[in-house]
């Protein structure tokens, strides 16, 4: 029998995520629900679902949730963490809200949130806690009793997180041509976001042209170029690039994106890309659709070769990262004296994120951080 690991105070795990629709039902209705307040008609909205209509009306995102599921529960049974995961979304059922409820009612007093978004921004550390803030308030107003919850930490930079990236990029190459393999460049792929929200990201001490959403993802970019450099013996020309930008067009977001990334590589001769989509954490829409279908089909009718590398996913050393940055976040809660696990030249992330961390344009309340209400 494995030794029994100590989490306390902490008595569940939730994993929380975007949530996507598992039916052509459901398009428009998610899509409502990512876009509310917004006022965007319903006829705009089916023209945007068409990137789900070509998969079916289904997200891939839901699957690959209750496989991480899966992953995590048999990684801490294999290692004698007892912590129950429970997993709620924003934007689809599992509602958050609905998940918070039925853990209330399991006796579940001090939280753990994993949210899928490895990085600092608002919409991938914010948004979730403010969402996290009105599932509280939702239950107050029902008279339950609240619990304490907080937020893992960004996990960018954890080796479990790298190690099966620096696996896919290596992966892809060697499925390239042999003619074309040592002169292959490397596009590490993430979310575009307005360059506003990305220049305030993070920390106030860590802000400037970028913010902590770019150095974070350059700082991974660098570590796993490294990595296939050792791996190879090859020296890849890499780039970090953006997608899936959204909104109004005179707004700046951040670029290049990888189409016009692909154009720009053809034409200076490079021989050949991989895709590596490091934004990500699982082989969600925006990877489907913007890398394997839009980018994919870019490279075709540009006669480049390329090849896209697996996200983490459900891997079994992301999972047993989450281990370990739960048991590190117990510890800490102790009062014990613990190591962060990081890679790279920034360190591990703060575990609260602190007062004016990665603002929203209109500030709402957010749970889990320094400024939360429900402390």
């Amino acid at each position: 029998m494995p030794d029994v690991l100590d989490a306390s105070p902490y008595d569940a795990l939730l994993l929380l995520s975007f949530g996507g629709p598992e039916g052509p039902d459901d398009v428009v209705p998610f899509l409502e629900n990512v876009t509310r307040g917004r006022g965007i008609p319903k006829e705009r909205l089916k023209e945007v679902g068409q990137h789900y209509f070509l998969f079916g009306g289904v997200s891939p995102i839901n699957d690959q949730n209750r496989a991480l599921l899966d992953a995590l529960r048999k990684d801490f049974a294999e290692h004698g963490l007892d912590l129950p995961v429970y997993w709620g979304n924003r934007n689809w059922a599992p509602y958050l809200t609905d998940t918070l409820r039925e853990m209330v009612g399991d006796g579940r007093r001090r939280i753990l949130v994993l949210a899928t978004s490895a990085y600092a921004s608002y919409s991938g550390c914010r948004q979730y806690r403010e969402n996290l803030a009105d599932a509280l308030a939702a239950l107050e107003s029902e008279g339950l009793e609240l619990p304490k919850i907080d937020k893992l930490r960004h996990y960018f930079n954890h080796p479990g997180f790298v190690e099966p990236m620096v696996d896919g990029v290596v992966r892809s190459l060697a499925e390239l041509p042999e003619e074309v393999r040592d002169g292959a460049h490397i596009a590490f792929c993430t979310h575009s976001i307005p360059t506003s929200a990305a220049d305030s990201s993070g920390p106030v001490e860590e802000h400037g042209d970028g913010g902590a959403y770019v150095r974070q993802h350059l700082d991974v970019a660098r570590l796993i170029a490294d990595a296939v450099r050792e791996r190879t013996g090859v020296d890849h020309p890499w780039q970090l690039v953006y997608q899936s930008r959204s909104g109004a067009p005179h707004i700046p977001w951040l670029e290049p994106d990888i189409c016009d990334q692909l154009e720009e590589r053809q034409a200076a001769g490079v021989p050949a890309v991989v895709m590596a989509p490091i934004g990500f954490v699982s082989d969600h829409m925006e990877v489907l659709y913007d890398l394997d279908t839009e980018a994919t089909a870019k490279a075709e009718e540009l006669g480049l070769p390329v090849r896209r590398s697996a996200t983490v996913g459900a891997d079994p050393r992301f999972a047993a990262a989450v281990r370990d940055l739960v048991l590190e976040r117990a510890g800490d809660e102790r009062g014990q004296e613990v190591t962060p696990c990081a890679l790279g030249t920034l360190g591990a992330s703060h575990n609260l994120c602190p007062v004016g961390c990665c603002p929203a344009r209109a500030p709402r309340p957010a749970a889990a951080g320094a400024d939360s209400p429900y402390a």
